[in-house]
């Protein structure tokens, strides 16, 4: 029972920290954000720190921070990877710093999951910017093609993991 506890408990501060690092990025990058939430679904808790709304939703299954799209979509291509891949970075320091520990394995292994290309996860997102990058504009048949074959590969990844394991 303790170690269900503690892995909760352990999620929930390794999915903080994620989120801190994409908070963290975007203010470097001058990128404004107005929420990070805990969890989804209905809100039973928030508040205010300094120009920030922490909001906690019932069920422990994501987190999120709400960045401003429109000023982050005009920062430069590496300022957007930065703030992107923001979380992962947090997410790996704190993983390599408490190594050896059921936390620095939760750090692992959100960072390995969020690096994937599944949709809205932020190896998709990268993905996205770096295709628009190259194209020079938008087009939704590419994205389109991009997030069915980014989930078709994280799902080969995932049964590859998986096989290693069982």
């Amino acid at each position: 029972m303790f170690l269900i506890i503690s892995v909760i408990g352990f999620a929930a501060v390794a999915l903080l920290i994620h989120e801190l690092g994409h908070l963290l990025a975007a203010r470097l990058c001058r990128v404004p954000a107005s929420e990070l939430g805990l969890g989804m679904g209905r809100k039973f808790a928030t508040f205010r720190i300094a120009s920030i709304k922490l909001s906690f939703g019932v069920l422990p299954t994501g987190s999120f921070v709400m960045l401003d799209g429109t000023v982050l979509k005009q920062r430069t291509i590496s300022q957007q990877l930065f703030v992107h891949l923001g979380g992962i970075i947090l997410n790996l320091i704190a993983g390599m710093l408490t190594y050896g520990t059921t936390f620095s394995w939760m750090n692992l292994l959100l960072a390995a999951g969020n690096i994937l290309p599944l949709y809205q996860h932020d190896g998709w997102k990268c993905g996205v910017v770096v295709l628009r990058a190259l194209m020079q504009r938008t087009s939704p048949q590419l994205e389109r093609a991009f997030t069915f074959s980014g989930g078709f590969v994280s799902l080969v990844i995932a049964w590859f993991v998986t096989r290693m394991f069982v």
